[in-house]
């Protein structure tokens, strides 16, 4: 992924600050993302969604509405439908390139503008509503207790999330008056609701009413126990690879952003640049690998040591198999476990009088036979289990070859 920093025109005139994360490959759709009341386009799950749907190949724009993060503008003169103006700006933006967005992702009220917007963004095919409310006049509980001083004066200035916000009347009757219903019901567009079961700032009895309002196609997928901004890391990445799965099913996303690499050639790329996470594709099979949180992964796949390890394994096995079938053998399912461990080599194989060695790998593998075996086939299986090809490639020398693509 690569991110363009631009900036665009909101609806009244202000220049709003965005950021369009691009595909390293082929784009095969745009997505708008918007982000949550207060939250700006740079918070940890507005970020990691992008980068994932971009790694999957849809082009992301983030922005910040007026007023808030790097925009320009007063936020004490926006309000919801200003925020719905902002959306469909971006789209006009985006348009303008010739990358007319087709999938529409918000969050909290963000989710709740996207449903308002969506059926005027005519080249939308998809929504996805993120810890959405189904009342946009829910977000007046996060000042409920300033709605009597702002009644009284016009405005008051509120807290929210540890930041002072000048909040006018016109925000609260204008986010007070918008009736999402009518606009879920004639949607017109493929659903997506994404809440959690435990959110404790939007209830899940919003994703109930926006569910029940839509008309197919629509799906639910509950995010758990992840918290109303979606921090944790694991929950942004499980959000994301629903959305790519889903938006697939919904959008002509045309070819992969990453072709199969060719027979015989196993490819791997990060998935993000923070941490170690991999893809790997090998043929149509994809797999991951990752290093544990103590030494800055994020833990979400196996180490390579883990992988080499598996393949010693797995060979073993493949072995013995076809072993049993060629001999004609009744034998019951065969367990290889195996563990690696940096030692010298006399350590390995030591001998009187040798000198001191330097440290080599040492792969421990332990086979696990079914019962019923006599003692000199148990004996023969371990002998042909020496005999796996990847046992032979890690016991002899190898050469790699580097060069740049």
């Amino acid at each position: 992924m690569h991110s363009e920093r631009i900036t665009f025109a909101g609806a009244n005139g202000a220049d709003l600050a965005a950021r369009l994360d691009l595909p390293d490959g082929p784009t095969r759709a745009v997505a708008l993302f918007a982000h949550c009341f207060t939250c700006s386009k740079d918070i940890p799950a507005a970020r990691r969604i992008a980068g994932r749907l971009a790694a999957a190949g849809i082009a992301v724009l983030r922005f910040d509405f007026t007023g808030l993060g790097h925009s320009d503008g007063e936020f004490a003169n926006t309000h919801f439908s200003s925020n719905v103006e902002d959306l469909l700006a971006a789209a006009a933006y985006l348009d303008g390139r010739g990358m007319a967005p087709s999938l529409l992702i918000g969050h909290s009220l963000g989710g709740a503008a996207v449903l308002k917007a969506a059926g005027r963004i005519d080249s939308a095919r998809a929504v996805v509503t993120i810890g959405a409310p189904f009342d946009p006049g829910h977000v007046t509980h996060n000042f409920a207790g300033s709605l009597d001083d702002i009644a009284r004066d016009g405005a008051a200035q509120v807290d929210l999330g540890g930041r002072p916000f000048t909040i006018r009347q016109s925000f609260v009757d204008d986010v007070s008056a918008q009736e999402l219903a009518p606009a879920i019901s004639h949607l017109k567009r493929a659903l997506l609701v994404l809440h959690a079961p435990r959110d404790m700032v939007v209830g899940i009895d919003n994703a109930t009413s926006i569910f029940t309002a839509a008309k197919h196609p629509k799906s639910f997928v509950s995010l758990d126990d992840a918290d109303h901004l979606v921090t944790r890391p694991d929950d942004a990445e499980y959000a994301a690879g629903v959305i790519a799965a889903w938006a697939a099913r919904y959008l002509a996303l045309g070819l992969p952003a990453h072709e199969d690499p060719p027979e015989g050639v196993v490819r791997v790329s990060e998935a993000a640049s923070d941490g170690y996470l991999q893809d790997i594709a090998a043929g149509r099979h994809a797999l991951s690998a990752d290093e544990p949180v103590s030494v800055g992964g994020t833990d979400r796949g196996p180490t390579p040591y883990d992988l080499m390890a598996a393949a010693l394994g797995a060979c073993t096995t493949m072995t013995l198999r076809m072993y049993a079938r060629h001999k004609g053998m009744e034998m019951g399912r065969v367990r290889v476990d195996v563990t690696h461990a940096r030692t010298h080599a006399s350590d390995a194989a030591p001998e009187d009088g040798d000198p001191p060695s330097p440290q080599i790998d040492l792969f421990t593998r332990t086979i696990a036979l079914p019962g019923g075996l006599d003692p000199d086939t148990r004996q023969r299986l371990l002998e042909i289990a020496d005999k796996c090809p990847v046992h032979r490639t890690l016991s002899r020398v190898s050469k790699i070859d580097t060069r740049l693509a």
